[in-house]
């Protein structure tokens, strides 16, 4: 989650989706306009073959001469390459498609967690076989703390990494957890290229056998992992998606990055709650030359 080197580039997807898209719409434009030089050039040819050289002179269809039908013909295929190039592949397109089911979801995925919090507020009924959960953490005699960085989509990263580089943020989460345990998945310690300095590491892994370098502790459980920093007053809980997820429940402090920008990916953080977390700090940067992308630090608590 942590290993990209500050070394190297990075190209904004979005960015690059625009550049492919707009060479692809250059590439279309150009054939079209070679259609439109051949059918012009193919056009005169056709009336000189037939009124200068005679050929197919005595050819006629209903009372037409046969290079008018052929004439007819291609310019019906020229005005179907521009409805081809201005209207299918640009608004019914294979990415057309999948932009508008992209968005169809978004909508109603947020209007299901619209109903989702309704019916909470309404009737908070308890889940059988399951912990009701409340406004208190599970072990509220120690501090916990997650730390994280989420675009506005909620993505924090991508194949195992972060998909942006932001010299403060990074500053930031080794002077909060210098000195301290981080809790983590196995996939965000393997993200390392190697452990932190300074730092105690608590992986959670179901792997029985999981070989760890000497002084990391390795768990099976978010709850083991908290008993091994009970004599830390702020251990931290640094990722994966289902780390963070689990850790909602514990957790009495959330320092957040906030990347102004939306980004594909495929680990996400959850939704938070405002009726459990409340803000408490915001401060905001500008993108510069050291920072691709604006971005805020944002604190929360539990209420």
């Amino acid at each position: 989650m942590f290993g990209k080197k500050k070394d190297t580039p990075k190209i904004d997807p979005e960015q690059l989706r625009l550049i492919k898209n707009a060479e692809k719409r250059i590439k279309q434009k150009k054939g079209l306009f070679n259609h439109f030089v051949i059918f012009l050039i193919g056009s005169v040819a056709l009336i000189i073959a037939n009124t200068l050289l005679g050929i197919g002179k005595d050819i006629q269809f209903f009372e037409k001469d046969w290079f008018v039908y052929a004439i007819i013909i291609w310019a019906l295929l020229f005005l179907y390459h521009i409805f081809k190039v201005f209207v299918t592949n640009q608004f019914m397109s294979k990415e057309w498609e999948q932009n508008e089911l992209h968005r169809l979801v978004n909508k109603q995925q947020e209007k299901i967690n619209s109903l989702q919090k309704e019916v909470e507020k309404r009737t908070p009924l308890p889940q059988p076989n399951k912990t009701v959960k409340t406004n208190q953490p599970k072990s509220p005699h120690m501090e916990c703390t997650m730390i994280v960085a989420t675009s506005e989509n909620n993505v924090i990263g991508k194949d195992n990494q972060l998909i942006w580089h932001l010299s403060d943020d990074l500053k930031r989460f080794k002077s909060l957890t210098n000195g301290h345990h981080i809790i983590m998945g196995r996939k965000t310690f393997e993200s390392f290229p190697k452990p932190l300095p300074n730092r105690t590491h608590i992986v959670i892994t179901r792997q029985d056998d999981y070989q760890a370098p000497e002084g990391v502790i390795v768990v099976n459980s978010l709850d083991s992992a908290l008993n091994a920093v009970k004599n830390d007053d702020q251990p931290y809980i640094i990722g994966g998606g289902e780390i963070y997820k689990q850790g909602l429940e514990v957790a009495t402090k959330i320092e957040l990055t906030r990347v102004h920008a939306d980004f594909e990916g495929d680990t996400y953080f959850p939704e938070l709650n405002k009726d459990i977390w409340k803000e408490i700090d915001n401060s905001f940067h500008k993108k510069d030359d050291k920072h691709d992308y604006e971005f805020s630090f944002i604190t929360y608590v539990r209420k």
